[in-house]
């Protein structure tokens, strides 16, 4: 009875994250898919005769102001919005990994090189620097993607150079250099474990960030370029009719809503499960 009691607690955790999963993987499914479904339709395709329709069997959302599928754009859009923020965040973890390896283990000139370069960034928020490299680079979804690459690779590699940091004084480490392993080897078989956890966390909780930094930049008129379908490129174009099509901006905006609410569900379900401190 006790053995049960026990495992009770860690099944309702389990159960609460398939929710969020299953959520997930159908929006991306579905958009990986539209085409199937929706061929038919062309979401830059204007066609004036039938804007603003309500929902019916041939537009389970209806059409917008110049007479597009909005379900069509909206499972686009979900290419754009998901597939480039996981583009940029993996694109930041394969810079900011290596980097906090080697200058959490290298120590010495490479170190302080890196981290001066890190501490650059970190001298103003996120969002401020992402504007100004994307206002710079000028607008265009990969752009945004280059900007938001660059701001964000400094949070792994400092995070991965903190870990490395402490783990690198531990015995297992000496024993391995005593071994004689080389720096790759070490940093490959008994850091980089260390760090995946911490990895995993902030990851699954930037997505959120990154989908929403995308789609406000998008919004207004940093990112995505119309007639490209893109959650807050959406949104910024139904601006003008939410008082008559409040529906228009809605769609986008709960999709927007629901993704970010899911993947910050996940984070926290992994940073329970790999016990991460609540900072990261």
């Amino acid at each position: 009875m006790k053995e049960s009691s026990v495992y009770l607690p860690a099944m309702k955790k389990q159960r609460k994250i398939i929710i969020p999963l299953a959520f997930l993987f159908l929006i991306v499914v579905a958009a990986s898919i539209y085409t199937f479904f929706y061929l038919k339709y062309d979401p830059t395709l204007t066609n004036l005769e039938k804007r603003l329709e309500g929902m019916s069997m041939a537009h389970p959302l209806g059409t917008d102001h110049l007479g597009r599928d909005i379900l069509t754009r909206l499972l686009l859009g979900a290419q754009q919005t998901i597939g480039f923020s996981a583009l940029a965040l993996g694109v930041a973890l394969l810079v900011g990994i290596p980097i906090g390896l080697i200058s959490g283990y290298k120590r010495g000139v490479v170190d302080r090189l890196f981290m001066r370069i890190a501490d650059s960034f970190l001298a103003f928020p996120d969002t401020v620097v992402a504007i100004v490299l994307s206002g710079l680079l000028g607008p265009g979804i990969g752009n945004l993607v280059l900007a938001i690459v660059m701001v964000k690779w400094v949070n792994y590699a400092r995070l991965v150079r903190s870990t490395v940091l402490s783990e690198s004084q531990k015995e297992y480490v000496l024993v391995a250099r005593t071994n004689g392993l080389s720096a790759l080897q070490i940093m490959k078989k008994h850091l980089a474990p260390h760090i995946i956890g911490y990895v995993l966390v902030m990851a699954s909780l930037d997505l959120g960030k990154i989908i929403l930094l995308i789609s406000s930049l998008s919004y207004i008129g940093l990112g995505a370029q119309p007639p490209i379908p893109e959650w807050g490129a959406m949104l910024n174009d139904s601006r003008p009719y939410f008082q008559s099509n409040p529906e228009l901006m809605i769609y986008p905006g709960l999709a927007i809503v629901g993704v970010v609410l899911v993947t910050n569900i996940i984070g926290d379900y992994l940073r329970d499960q790999f016990d991460v401190k609540k900072e990261v």
